[in-house]
């Protein structure tokens, strides 16, 4: 499996991005997939999840109410749709494949993207 982020960007406070994860090699239509980020000097964080059917999410308390995760599966390709983004958001964005229960620790993921970089001026 492959996957590969796209939409990253130099933006203004205030301003939206909508970040894009494309899945080749395998269908990820099965599988729970996350957002992380990492600014840097600092961890990975966990951003979001989205389930298989896209019928559950979950995000942390930083981008809740501001970021919204979906998926298209006939694509297979994931979405981060990053709205009123802070200085605080900026952060290289990675999504990555979920396959054991925690969905908030990096290593209960097995493929990575490269990543995107965010970066917003305040």
């Amino acid at each position: 499996v492959q996957l590969v982020e796209s939409g990253g960007g130099l933006v203004q406070a205030g301003d939206s991005l909508r970040l894009s994860c494309a899945a080749s090699g395998r269908s990820l239509s099965t599988a729970p997939m996350g957002w992380f980020r990492q600014a840097p000097g600092k961890e990975r964080e966990f951003v979001a999840l989205i389930m298989w059917s896209g019928s559950a999410t979950y995000y942390a308390d930083s981008v809740k109410g501001r970021f919204t995760i979906s998926r298209d599966n006939a694509k297979n390709t994931v979405y981060l749709q990053m709205n009123s983004l802070k200085a605080e958001d900026t952060a290289v964005y990675y999504c990555a494949r979920k396959v054991r229960p925690g969905g908030d620790i990096p290593t209960n993921y097995d493929y990575w993207g490269q990543g995107t970089q965010v970066t917003v001026s305040s």
